[in-house]
């Protein structure tokens, strides 16, 4: 499963809210919400890594007002999710007791799930 980006931040674990772009022709530095591509020449940066930012000395720092809000979760994170739980959900090796015991049966189990038909 594909990560959340990660503030830019040495040492900093947490999920990017922000991204700071240097507008070097203007001596300015902009931190606005999380683009939504990673770029080179950016950096995402975590809440607090966005509010205690400080831009160089002669520099103009212009930041978002609002709340920083972590992205919402892609298409490709919930089938990736999908996917990792299907796969635990996957016995390793066939134990005997989760072994067909016969058609007169009406539960099964599989891995840690248990399959109740429905009702008739």
């Amino acid at each position: 499963m594909r990560s959340p980006r990660r503030c830019s931040r040495n040492g900093c674990p947490r999920q990017a809210v922000a991204t700071l772009t240097y507008v070097y022709s203007d001596s300015t530095a902009v931190v606005g919400p999380l683009a939504a591509f990673a770029e080179p020449h950016t950096y995402d940066l975590c809440e607090p890594h966005a509010r205690s930012l400080t831009a160089p000395r002669g520099w103009e720092l212009v930041r978002h007002d609002g709340d920083f809000a972590p992205p919402p979760p892609t298409t490709d994170d919930l089938v990736a999710l999908a996917e990792a739980v299907r796969e635990a959900a996957r016995p390793i090796h066939p134990r005997p007791e989760d072994a067909d015991p016969g058609p007169g049966h009406q539960t099964g189990r599989r891995g840690h799930l248990r399959v109740i038909p429905p009702s008739h």
